[in-house]
């Protein structure tokens, strides 16, 4: 059934209703395209390339001067300018730079994880509120029902067959019905003030769409695409970054090489020579060898596959389940809605021909009228638990929809 609201069932302002419809893919579509999502995006991903760059760099070449005095004569001075600059010989800053490349890919599925749950929330508050919007539209069709049992019982009071308690009654009634539909208006709206909050909406659209979710493919197949989870990429980049630190680790025993050279200048007082100065300098690793970064990177690396082996195997156990709820509670509002509210219009002519023949009373009559209507608000509730469920199931296997 499509469950799709006219503005002529609802007796509210036309200029609340001159709206078009807005579908869950255009919902998603309009959250996740807010410019603010994406600023926020690109952000973490521009700082996680900044420390690419960052470790890509070469160190800043030094500029030296050096000036001393020979043999304690102030006549005979020697002096230098040079320029030195830092080489790495071990590979460590290639290593360090793939790295900081596996951390950029790890916030950009940190990013896509973040629009799955994002995507997830619009969708159960589109949901709820088609949800709200169909119990508004069968309630609002009860109470319009009311027009039809008055005629009967005015006609039946006109002939003496019908007391002024039956009318009396009825008014009772219409009151309590027409106030749950107040009540009923007033969460809908709340629901669809959330929805524009997640879309950026600034109207109140006219929703259009199912509440029963469609089959599921089987599960093996979502089984098979479970590593690619925006969740667990991100932890296997993690690791993969962990392991390329721990390299460039390991080779902390091979030390920078800093070369330097430039002219030099030696004045005796009645000669003057130039020269060239040539300097290199090897720092000693006698006590720093980077054993701190290598225990830091191997556990780093431990721990990010021994969160992605628990979050694997916790997803498939949730996939599993939320597989076998989301498949009963589908066949279930299927069923309900074939067998039960099938039968609802022929019930409420049963009903109302007995009230006219004078085999039944009104309190019998407006019973048959609260049953459909508790008939179609219990459909709709299980349709949209299997909603939910889809969701849910949706979500864990990194599905946006």
């Amino acid at each position: 059934m499509r469950l799709t609201l006219y503005v002529f069932l609802l007796a509210l302002p036309l200029a609340a209703w001159a709206q078009t419809s807005l579908t869950e893919a255009e919902a998603v579509r309009l959250g996740l395209g807010r410019s603010e999502l994406i600023e926020l995006e690109r952000s973490t991903v521009q700082a996680a390339e900044a420390d690419v760059l960052a470790a890509g760099l070469f160190s800043n070449p030094t500029l030296s001067y050096s000036r001393e005095n020979l043999n304690g004569s102030p006549d005979m001075v020697e002096q230098s300018l040079v320029v030195g600059q830092t080489f790495d010989i071990s590979g460590r800053r290639g290593l360090y730079r793939e790295a900081a490349s596996r951390r950029v890919l790890a916030v950009s599925e940190n990013n896509a994880g973040r629009r799955l749950e994002i995507a997830a929330e619009i969708r159960r508050s589109f949901h709820e509120s088609l949800f709200r919007q169909e119990t508004v539209r069968a309630t609002d069709y009860w109470v319009r029902r009311f027009d039809r049992i008055a005629g009967m019982v005015d006609k039946l009071v006109r002939a003496g067959e019908a007391s002024g308690y039956d009318r009396r009654r009825l008014a009772r009634e219409r009151q309590a019905a027409e106030a749950k539909l107040a009540v009923e208006r007033t969460q809908w709206q709340r629901v669809l003030a959330r929805l524009a909050a997640l879309t950026g909406q600034t109207d109140e659209p006219v929703l259009s769409g199912d509440l029963m979710p469609p089959p599921l493919v089987p599960i093996e197949a979502a089984l098979s695409q479970l590593d690619q989870r925006p969740d667990l990429r991100e932890l296997s980049y993690r690791a993969e970054a962990a392991d390329l630190e721990g390299r460039a680790a390991q080779r902390g025993s091979i030390p920078d090489v800093t070369v330097g050279i430039g002219p030099k200048r030696v004045d005796t007082g009645s000669t003057r020579e130039n020269g060239m100065a040539l300097s290199l300098s090897i720092p000693l690793p006698v006590f720093d060898r980077q054993q701190a970064g290598r225990q830091r990177a191997e556990a780093e690396a431990l721990q990010a596959r021994a969160e992605y082996h628990l979050a694997r195997s916790r997803a498939e156990g949730e996939l599993r389940g939320l597989y076998l709820q989301a498949e009963r509670l589908r066949a279930t509002a299927a069923d309900y809605r074939t067998h039960a509210l099938a039968a609802t219009p022929e019930l409420l002519r049963i009903a109302e021909a007995a009230y006219r023949g004078g085999e039944s009373t009104l309190l019998e009559l407006l019973d048959a009228y609260r049953g459909a209507l508790e008939t179609e608000t219990t459909a709709l509730e299980l349709e949209q638990r299997a909603r939910e469920a889809r969701i849910e199931y949706d979500l864990i296997t990194g599905s946006p929809e």
